[in-house]
């Protein structure tokens, strides 16, 4: 059994532990860069990178960091994590993705979703009140151009297409296209009718407590008759790697308390973390991934046993960390995790 193991970001800005300051956008821009570059080279399956339109993000274009990437990289696949398809262009996002897997010669990705935070409807003019109308016409579109070069659609939310092709075409046969969810019951039967791989954020509570919703995912992929051999469950969870427990655990408080507490102040679900919460999260039956890459491992193993995952990408970091401790917990979790992880599912 292959289990595919790699790294999600968002490109986080929040202050660094060491000075309390931000990082700027294009320090952490120019970081993540190098970041792609050593997870290819320690033997990850998989780099992944986020949209958000906010102050505390760097990453607004994800595509054009993964470009970046292409060109520096050899095997590891490039993934947005998400794409907000929402509130973008089908045809466009198709067309960056396909250039992106030119430049990598076949490895490009695209995660699409909802997205966790808003910000972008306002911005590229969308109601929120079409939150799931404009999802659902804007994934058919794609995947009807990820189909076929000539494209014939005709649009509520969207432009109408007069038999107009789309290029350049990806160098992959069809680009392989996911959908993320926090969650949601719904979305899960839906990517499941769709007969697309699906990617579980787990980013809270006993990741066990998935089981159920990946149990459906299944059942109705059968039930529809879908190719078995396209299925895929996947999840991202946060998390963070030091050669010493106490020095991970004791370092990654700070930034994730500040995302946290950043978060409640404008979700009235959400609460400032505090330490004690912290370390629930980070425990035997956390959502978090935290310690040194032994205790990492043999968390990591539980989860994917438990859940059946195909892939699992730890995002990492949370919040901002120094670029080099985010460097090091990289090649933690290449050179040391990921091995140990793999040669378990090897036997199975």
């Amino acid at each position: 059994m292959k289990i595919e193991l790699g790294i999600s970001t968002f490109g986080e800005t929040t202050p660094l532990r060491k000075t309390g300051r931000p990082i700027s956008h294009a320090e952490r821009l120019q970081n993540l860069v190098e970041e792609i570059e050593l997870a290819d080279k320690v033997g990850l399956d998989v780099y992944a990178i986020g949209e958000h339109h906010r102050e505390d993000f760097a990453v607004s274009a994800p595509e054009i960091v993964l470009a970046a990437g292409a060109a520096k990289t050899k095997n590891i696949r490039l993934s947005s994590a998400v794409t907000i398809l929402s509130s973008l262009d089908p045809i466009r996002v198709y067309q960056q993705y396909a250039t992106i897997d030119a430049l990598s010669n076949g490895r490009a990705e695209i995660m699409t979703g909802r997205g966790s935070f808003t910000e972008s409807f306002p911005l590229f003019g969308y109601d929120l009140k079409d939150y799931d109308a404009l999802f659902d016409e804007k994934m058919e579109m794609l995947l009807k151009i990820n189909e076929q070069t000539k494209l014939n659609w005709q649009g509520k939310y969207t432009q109408n297409v007069d038999n107009l092709p789309v290029y350049p075409r990806a160098v992959q046969p069809k680009l392989p296209l996911e959908v993320a969810t926090g969650g949601n019951i719904e979305s899960t039967i839906k990517v499941a009718e769709w007969g697309l791989p699906i990617v579980y954020a787990i980013i809270g509570g006993d990741p066990k407590n998935f089981a159920p919703l990946i149990k459906l995912y299944r059942e109705v992929w059968d039930k529809l008759g879908h190719d078995k051999a396209k299925q895929k469950v996947s999840a991202h969870s946060w998390g963070w790697l030091a050669e010493d427990q106490t020095k991970a655990e004791r370092d990654y408080f700070y930034p994730t308390k500040v995302l946290i507490d950043t978060i409640s102040q404008e979700r009235p679900h959400w609460e400032p973390l505090t330490f004690n919460a912290y370390q629930t999260m980070i425990g035997e039956n956390g959502a978090m991934f935290v310690g040194d890459p032994e205790t990492v491992a043999t968390k990591l193993i539980k989860v994917i046993e438990t859940l059946g995952l195909d892939r699992f990408m730890l995002h990492l970091p949370v919040g901002s960390m120094p670029h080099e401790e985010t460097l090091k917990a990289i090649e933690l979790f290449g050179k040391e995790v990921a091995p140990k992880v793999r040669a378990h599912f090897a036997k199975k």
